[in-house]
């Protein structure tokens, strides 16, 4: 038998923990996530879990690249199996030279092993067993003693990891000790009987620099309550319930009156979606900013209500952090796939405002504009995230803000103005761009009031079935709609080294792997202009990118093609200039899909048009 060909890199490889849920794994594969990170070189962690709660399969994916490629790579080179159930899964998933780390207590066959890899067993049962007698020590003390051998042999500073343990459980001198002595249990032991440092190493490096490690779900919180927000009401649903935690967390830090301790706000768990966002709307009716947290299926039930806020022209804000669908779909998995179900949400003629995050700091910053947006359009706005932004830790650059920001309210009446005699019409356009003024209740003792319906009224919010006083409404929507535009984050353009007549568009998550697809694709000679879309209605200058390329990509994570759709239907744009480039198995998309997508679509159009010359040439 020759001798294994092992991948040999530093700082460049994917890690994956395979374990069974509600064993204890996570915190500890985070640990190993956060002390990498610590030696400097950058990390792109990704938990995959099930939609139960406890005894199924789940993995921990990690990517160590010191070049700051933070998309997923695919494919796997050192695998942690602790899962029985999944590993043959788990053993295919190598790539050829790859690692393969289990626990070896209990004695396998030749046969459970590829010829192609290096194995390396610890008995993590046996000294656990050993070690510990309580049964619950046991299980978790073994996820800290892999954390320990990995460690050794990746050559991990061990000290790094003790401060982690440290820091984790300050305060808990007991908890410190154990959790250390169980990591130097499995260092020793890989030390003493492994060949240690294996051919994947981790050196200390500068790549992290100022960058903070934080989910998107936690950003939104923290945008909301920078934002303004006092009251969110919600329904749990996955993947967006942490959205909430974190908002009721920040608050009871920086909303809770010093003096008496009482609350500035309001947190509320409603009976369904239904409620919560009619919740939502009544606060943000009175004057308060005000949000939900929801899915797929908490759009679809809220449907109505968005009808409502949209033509009664209440401003409400919706973090919706996708999965896979339709109905209850892949709960656990990512995909970019409410799209068209968010910007016409309800039924009739609805149109709304969509922001498109590309990461934590992004979630931070779209989530607090957005009840900027809301308050100056007067209408829903929807951020759309997705579980891979919205539940794994990435790194992103520091959180800013301006502390002299005040916050846009947009056209509110004051008791002066009403006082004044100024004229008020609560649908009245006075200006053009659609937006009409509004008054909060208990603004002035008897001017301003208005009745909100979701029935046609006319410009002074009487009911009215009249058509010309439903066509005005609808017309001065629309303005509004245009209006947005003005106002919406601009679209991320980059250009190739080289002129090209290509063009590629996307958003969201996709954004780190298409970075990484742009930087393959130029190294392979196929130069394409990218567009990165932050929001809906579209920019003029989305619609200008396509006409200036003969075929444009549209990379999204659904399968459907929602985003081209929006575009074909908004920019009125030719369907054949659009090329679907569509990912959708739940997973995060890799760069190496959409170059390899983009490089074999090109390949086929160069052959096409080789073709057609050639036969142009026989013809004459």
């Amino acid at each position: 038998m020759s001798a294994i060909k092992s991948i040999q890199r530093s700082n460049d490889f994917v890690i994956k923990f395979a374990n069974v849920n509600g064993s204890g794994s996570a915190s500890a594969n985070e640990l190993f996530a956060r002390a990498i990170m610590n030696m400097g070189v950058p990390v792109a962690p990704r938990n995959i879990f099930p939609s139960n709660i406890q005894g199924m399969p789940t993995w921990y994916e990690m990517r160590v690249s010191e070049s700051g490629w933070l998309g997923r790579r695919g494919g796997c080179d050192l695998m942690v199996a602790m899962n029985p159930q999944t590993w043959d899964r788990d053993v295919a998933e190598l790539e050829s030279g790859g690692y393969l780390v289990y626990d070896s207590t209990k004695t396998l066959p030749r046969s459970r092993f590829r010829e192609d890899i290096t194995v390396l067993g610890v008995p993590l049962t046996e000294i656990c067993n050993r070690e510990y007698t309580d049964p619950r020590q046991r299980q978790l003390f073994k996820n800290i003693m892999y954390v320990g051998a990995l460690t050794a042999l990746l050559d991990i500073e061990l000290v790094v990891v003790e401060k982690l343990i440290a820091a984790q459980y300050r305060g808990k001198d007991k908890l410190i000790g154990a959790n250390v002595n169980a990591l130097k249990l499995g260092f020793d032991y890989a030390r003493a009987n492994l060949s240690c440092p294996i051919g994947l190493r981790v050196e200390r490096s500068d790549g992290v620099g100022d960058r903070i490690f934080v989910n998107g779900n936690a950003a939104c919180g923290l945008g909301a309550v920078y934002g303004g927000a006092t009251v969110a009401a919600w329904y749990p649903i996955t993947p967006s319930t942490s959205v909430i935690e974190a908002f009721s967390g920040y608050c009871r830090k920086f909303r809770t009156d010093p003096d008496n301790g009482m609350a500035r706000y309001a947190v509320v768990q409603a009976e369904d979606e239904l409620a919560s966002i009619g919740m939502v709307i009544g606060a943000a009716w009175n004057g308060a900013r005000a949000f939900t947290a929801t899915s797929g299926p908490g759009i679809s039930l809220m449907q109505e209500f968005f009808g409502l806020a949209y033509f009664a022209e209440v401003p409400v804000v919706v973090f919706n952090v996708q999965r896979g669908g339709p109905s209850t779909g892949m709960p656990t998995r990512t995909q970019q796939s409410d799209l068209v179900s968010c910007a016409y949400a309800s039924h009739g003629d609805t149109k709304h405002v969509l922001l498109f995050p590309e990461d934590p700091y992004e979630c931070f910053k779209l989530g607090a504009q957005a009840f900027d947006l809301a308050d100056r359009l007067q209408t829903p706005v929807f951020v759309l995230l997705d579980l891979d932004i919205g539940m794994n830790d990435r790194l992103c650059q520091p959180f800013d803000w301006d502390d002299q920001r005040l916050y846009d309210r947009g056209k509110v009446m004051s008791a002066e103005d009403l006082e004044a005699g100024k004229n008020f019409g609560r649908y009245l356009d006075v200006d053009g761009d659609g937006i009409p003024w509004r008054t909060i209740p208990g603004t002035h003792p008897s001017k301003g009031a208005f009745f909100s319906r979701g029935t046609t009224r006319n410009a002074y919010a009487k009911y009215s079935e009249t058509g010309t006083d439903y066509v005005y409404n609808m017309e001065r929507l629309r303005r509004k709609f245009e209006t947005a535009k003005e106002l919406l984050p601009a679209p991320v353009l980059q250009r190739a080294s080289q002129p090209s007549r290509f063009g590629v568009i996307y958003y969201g998550s996709t954004g780190p792997a298409m970075d990484e697809a742009f930087a393959l694709l130029e190294r392979q000679g196929i130069h394409v202009n990218t567009l990165r879309v932050r929001a809906f209605p579209f920019a003029d200058a989305v619609i200008e990118f396509i006409n200036e390329h003969d075929c444009v990509f549209v990379v999204e994570q659904n399968e459907s093609g929602q985003l081209r759709m929006l575009l074909i239907n908004e920019g009125e744009i030719d369907p054949k200039r659009l090329v679907r480039v569509l990912h959708y198995d739940g997973t995060p998309i890799t760069a190496g899909f959409i170059s390899g997508s983009i490089a074999e679509a090109l390949s086929k159009h160069d052959r096409a048009l080789a073709f057609a010359s050639t036969r142009k040439q026989v013809a004459s």
